[in-house]
């Protein structure tokens, strides 16, 4: 992390510093792993447009009935809600959520995918939003990698200049070659982990097993680092 740091422009710097900003976040948690310092950043300057969820996060904890899978989206709405308002702050936007089933990512031709595309450009069209940030294409997860393929479909239907810059939850490496890097400012640690806490989830036994996230994913750092395209608009 500190390696990408160091060879990041700023983006409070930068030609990014006063675009608006809409987060795509494949899963509840992802905002705050990817992007937290982002959205604190960007609410800061009264440039946060909003946070979208792809998945409804029912299958984190395996095979459950219907009530039990229904109590679990809707705990995992409160959580997202949760993060955001300590990223954030409490007047911000309420998140969207989309509601795709967890690994099981709609394809580009499938209807519900130009649906969530459809319904993502006129989010930004509407918001006047000049940046998208989403996870990383090369992301080791399917849903992290389809958030991406649909960030960018939503930008070439939008009618006013767009980037789309790319965010590690669980990549190891950047995108590699032409691709240009940008870092936030700085967020409390505390701030940000305190953020993590919320996805209850996630985190503690509340629903039995399901997922926990390793050490090294709690262990977040200050800052972001975003990857647009070299091609790409400027805010």
């Amino acid at each position: 992390m500190v390696a990408r740091l160091l060879s990041a422009a700023s983006l409070s710097a930068g030609p990014w510093k006063r675009a608006t900003w809409l987060i795509l976040a494949p899963h509840a948690d992802d905002e705050t792993l990817g992007t937290g310092a982002l959205i604190a950043y960007a609410a800061s300057q009264s440039a946060l447009g909003g946070v979208v969820y792809l998945t409804d996060g029912s299958a984190s904890h395996g095979d459950l009935d219907r009530r039990s899978r229904v109590r679990l989206i809707e705990m995992r709405k409160i959580e997202a809600s949760l993060a955001l308002r300590r990223l954030a702050g409490p007047n911000c936007r309420a998140p969207d959520f989309l509601g795709w089933r967890d690994a099981a990512p709609f394809q580009a031709g499938d209807a519900q995918f130009k649906a969530s595309c459809h319904r993502l450009a006129v989010m930004c069209q509407t918001r006047k939003i000049d940046a998208i940030a989403v996870t990383a294409g090369h992301e080791p997860h399917c849903d992290h990698a389809a958030a991406c393929r649909l960030a960018y479909a939503a930008a070439e239907r939008v009618h006013r200049p767009l980037g789309v810059f790319e965010y590690l939850v669980w990549a190891d490496d950047p995108p590699g070659a032409g691709y240009r890097a940008y870092h936030t400012p700085s967020i409390r640690i505390g701030r940000r982990r305190l953020a993590l806490t919320s996805h209850r989830s996630q985190m503690t036994p509340i629903l039995g097993a399901g997922f926990r996230l390793p050490a090294s994913q709690v262990r977040m750092a200050a800052s972001d680092v975003l990857y647009t395209l070299r091609s790409g608009h400027a805010a």
